[in-house]
Order: structure tokens, then sequence, then C-alpha cells
């Protein structure tokens, strides 16, 4: 999974008195100055993003959230798809259509979003401004006093920050658009582990501990003391006022329903939500069929792999076997973390044979912090910064070992690394010659498509030897073959909790702990978990088409450049891709 992905696209707020007709003459350049000041803009909005991308002049500032914020950018949205409906997009050559077009949609969609409600639900039980912030100490710059000074400064502004979402919140409350109360369990956790009574304890002093040489020592006890205030005054005050809100008029008022369909105007919710993550025109009774038969095929292909190991025992009892035979679980987080290296240094190794290009930065390891393991994922990942400062990271859960099976380790460092999150984004990054909208643009269900995909490649370079481990790969596939049926069900059918928790219990090894955390995830963010499968489904098709259309001069290599070439796209523009890249092979062969 991908985790704090800046996707939304901010657009630009363009004056009414400057008047909204765009000068007649070249479409290309007129459309290039508008992708230019809604970049712009959106850094302005975003400081956080901003700093994300490399882009220092704001790097002292929070984002502003309210009310008034929302609408202002709702606003904006309205006004830049009128300007941008004014450039004839068939005067402009077909690369910068397709940027239209991509640029359209996420207008679109954004617009959407906002009609829904769902600024008005900005946190989920796993994730949250409460919930990332505090990873901002290992994405922030900090190698001069003036690093040092904006970071401090943000760590004051938190207070309002946290205001903000608390207005936001509270006018969901008002508006009967809350979070379901089933999966605000435990949200104390995340919450008070950053209430501490000495801000020398807290995680966003640790850049205080240790100053790079870059920062005089003159100056270090005068930021440590500016730090030990603004942690006080911005932190733990900000998280307190959360804390109070949640307890005192969130939680009491979140709703005894779990499905989007419960919400106002909810099943036309979930309808746009359906194409809002798979990218496609299907519906919500498309999707639940689909994943049906996506869990009977993946189910069939499991128990000939029970029958492989010669297990005596329906497939059922070897889900069972697999949760509670101590063999397949590590000992102790530091093997969990070496086991995950040895399996990602392998497939580095094997990186070659299947692209011709591959990405400069490198990636890194580390544990899912304590503070929000408990009620995370097995694995995310987080993509490097715009300037090459950070390097991407593969976070891996180890809290809870026995939920945490080695036999599916090695699919899960695919996914979140090498072939997968790590080696797509940050190709998608280094691209120049995309426009910066798209470097970092985000369309779940190819990112997520991608990662599910690149798990499979591994039996193409001798990974999964081991039938356990590839059980596992199947596992994990199983997963997301749940999903779209488990999804759906909850937001569109009305099942229960317990009637997804045990589907899922009963397709899947996946461990009780993961299945539960899992299922109030897909409560908690309708719609989202359905672009794994989406995404995946088609570029293996595609995949297919491409080589029954090509035969012997198929390239793999080739294949995965065009598919991770675009960057991050809707599925039909990576249709599109797949298919001209076909033609022009083609065209090639029979002029030889």
């Amino acid at each position: 999974m991908l985790r704090k992905v800046f996707c939304q696209l901010i657009v630009v707020w363009i004056s009414m008195s400057a008047g909204s007709q765009c000068a007649r003459g070249d479409a290309t350049a007129d459309f290039h100055k508008l992708v230019d000041e809604i970049w712009e803009f959106g850094l302005n909005e975003d400081p956080l993003f901003a700093t994300s991308v490399g882009d220092h002049r704001a790097d002292g500032k929070l984002p502003e959230v309210s009310l008034a914020a929302s609408a202002r950018r709702h606003a904006a949205d309205e006004q830049f798809q009128s300007r941008l409906a004014e450039i004839p997009r068939g005067e402009l050559p077909p690369r910068e259509q397709v940027n239209y077009d991509i640029l359209a949609r996420q207008l679109r969609e954004g617009l959407a979003e906002y009609e829904f409600g769902s600024h008005l639900t900005p946190i989920t039980s796993r994730s949250g401004f409460h919930i990332e912030f505090p990873d901002y100490r290992n994405e922030a710059p900090l190698a001069t006093t003036t690093d040092y000074e904006n970071y401090i400064a943000r760590l004051r502004a938190f207070d309002a920050y946290a205001r903000g979402y608390i207005e936001l919140l509270r006018a969901g409350v008002r508006t009967e658009q809350t979070l379901p109360a089933v999966i605000l369990s435990g949200w104390e956790d995340a919450v008070e582990a950053h209430m501490v009574d000495d801000p020398t304890k807290s995680l966003f002093y640790e850049p205080l501990e240790n100053f790079p040489a870059t920062v005089p020592a003159a100056q270090q006890e005068r930021l440590r003391s500016a730090a030990q205030d603004a942690i006080r005054g911005g932190i733990v005050a900000g998280y307190a006022a959360f804390r109070d809100f949640m307890r005192d008029e969130y939680v009491p008022a979140a709703r005894g329903s779990i499905g989007a369909s419960a919400l106002p105007r909810g099943r036309d919710f979930y309808r746009h939500r359906v194409k809002l993550f798979t990218t496609l025109d299907v519906t919500p009774e498309e999707v639940h069929r689909l994943g049906e038969a996506e869990v009977a095929r993946i189910r069939g292909e499991m128990e000939a792999i029970v029958e492989q190991v010669g297990f005596d025992g329906n497939l059922d009892e070897f889900f069972d076997y697999l949760r509670t035979e101590p063999k397949f679980y590590a000992e102790s987080p530091e093997e969990l973390m070496k086991e995950a290296a040895a399996i990602l240094k392998h497939m580095d190794g094997e990186l070659p044979t299947l692209f011709g290009k591959l990405p400069r930065m490198p990636y890194g390891l580390r544990p899912v912090p304590g503070y929000i393991a408990p009620r995370t994922s097995s694995a995310y990942y987080m993509r490097p910064t715009g300037d090459g400062t950070k390097a991407g990271f593969f976070y891996i859960n180890t809290f809870n070992l026995k939920s945490r099976p080695l036999y599916a380790l090695e699919s899960l460092a695919l996914h979140e690394a090498v072939p997968g999150h790590h080696l797509q984004l940050a190709l998608q990054q280094e691209m120049g010659d995309l426009p910066n909208f798209r470097r970092y643009s985000n369309f779940t269900a190819f990112i997520e498509g991608w990662a599910l995909y690149a798990e499979r490649l591994g039996l193409e370079v001798g990974m999964y030897q081991d039938p356990y481990s590839n059980f596992g790969r199947l596992s994990m596939e199983m997963w997301r073959a749940c999903r779209l049926v488990v999804d759906t069900g909850i937001h569109y059918f009305g099942w229960t909790r317990q009637q997804a928790i045990d589907y899922m219990k009963n397709n899947s090894a996946l461990s009780l702990h993961n299945i539960e955390a899992e299922v109030d995830r897909y409560i908690g963010w309708p719609g989202q978990a359905l672009a794994y499968k989406a995404g995946e489904l088609k570029i293996s098709a595609l995949r297919k088409q491409a080589e029954q259309s090509l035969g012997s001069q198929f390239d793999v290599r080739a294949f995965h450049d065009v598919v991770l070439g675009g960057g991050a796209v809707p599925l039909d523009v990576l249709e599109n891709n797949v298919n001209a890249w076909i033609e022009r092979q083609r065209s090639a062969s029979a002029a030889q």
C-alpha cells in the first residue's frame, strides 16, 4: 500500500474580475500557462506538498485547513474547469491532449468529492493529519539553522492545523457525515502518544538531539529551547484539543451504520467512488461479480498447492495450519526485517531482466512506528522527496509478529519496494518530460494495480521456489480479490462487519488480526480497496494482448517500460499507450 501520497490536485483561483475568456491563439501555449498557474497555486495552498516535491519557499508553514479554505478551493475548481473548457482540445498535439484529459478528469473528480462532502471526513481509522504529521520529522529538510527554524515553526503551527481539522469534522457531525463508530476503537493510541509532559520525550524532538555539523554549535541550544516551546504550545496543545474533541463530540456522534450507502446520497456517492478508484466505467454490481469470479479462480490454484505439499486436510484446515504453525513466523522484529532485506536484494539483481529503465533513487527499510502499528497494515511505502534528498522507504509492521507470516513476505516486499511501488513511483518522479502535476499524480488503480502485478513478476525470475511462499503470493492476491466482494458488500449491498470478516477468513490465510484491521480499513475508506485488482487485471490483460499480437517479437522489458513510461495514468489511457506501442512494434517488424 502506498501511504501519504500527495495526490489531490489543488486548482488555481482565477479572479472573476480578470475575465474567464482564454486568449485565442496558440492552444498549447494557453494550456501550458494554465498548467503552470495551477502548479504554482498548488504549492502555495499546500506547503507540506511543496516541501515534499523540493520547493522550499514555504518550509515554515502548514496548509490552511478550514471550511472557508475548502469552499475557496472548490470555487477555484469550478473556475478552473470553465477556463480549461475554453482551451480547444483538438488544437493540442496528441501528447498534450492526454495531459488535458487527465487534468480534466482530476478536476471533475475533485468537484464531485467536494459535493459529496468527502472533505468533512478527512481522517480514517488508520490515516489522517494526526497519524501522518509525525512522519514529517523524517522528511523535513534539516541541514541548516534556517531548516531547523522552519521545522520548529511548523511544530508551533500544529495547534491551529489540528483545530482546522476539528472544524471540518465538527461540520461532518452536523451533517451526519461521520466515520462509523465500530472502526474508532483505539483511536486514542495515535493521539495520546504525542501528549508528552516532557517535550524532550516527544518524537518531534528527535531531530534536535543530534545536529548536523552544518548547524553552528552556538545556535543549537537556542533551537532546542525553541523546539521544546513549540512542542508544548503546538504539538501537545493540538493533540490535546483533538483528543478532547474526539472524546467529547465526535466518537459519541459517530454513526452506527458502516456502509457508505447510509450517508446522505450514499448510493450515488459509492457509485462515484467505484469509478474514481478503478478509473473504469463500471458498477458496484459488476465489481462484486468480478470479485466472486476471481476468488473462485484463485481458490482453485490454492487447492492445487495444498495437494502439492501433501497436506492432509481441506483448504480451510490448511488456512488454520498456516495461521498457527510457529515455523511460518519470525521470532523477532530483527528477523522479519532481515528476511525482507534478503528478498529485496535478490530482486534487485533480477530487475534488469524485466526492465530497460530503472530509477536512480534508492530505497530503504524501516519498521512501522509503534504509535500506529496496532491499527495499520502489514506494510506500506513512502515515496522519495522530489528534490532527491530523501529516499523512498518500505515500512514493515513488526507489531504482533504472529500476524506477519514469513511465507507472505516475498510478495509483500515485491509489492511495496521493487518491482512495485518504489520502482514505479521513483521512475515517475524522475520523468522530466512530464508536467509536474503528472510527475506527482496518483491514480490508485494504476499505482496499486502495478504493485499487485509486480508481485507475480517474482515467478518470472525464479522466486517463490518454496510452495508455501507461492501460496503466500496467492493469499496476497486472494486478499485483493476478496476486497472486490467485501468493499461492495459493505458499502452497497448492506453487509455487516462480521459478514465481511467471515468472508475473508474463509477465503484467505490472513491472520484474524489482519482481517479485522483490513475490514475496518474498507469501512472507513469506501472504494479504495477496489483499485488493486482493477489495475492488476488490466495490466495483465494488456500484456496478454501484446504477447498474442507480437508473438516472438514481444519483449517484456519494452512492455514494462511502456506501461511505466507515462507515470500513473487512468486505465483507459494506459490501454491507449499499450495499443499504440503494439502498433509501432508491428509496423517496425513489417518494415524489416
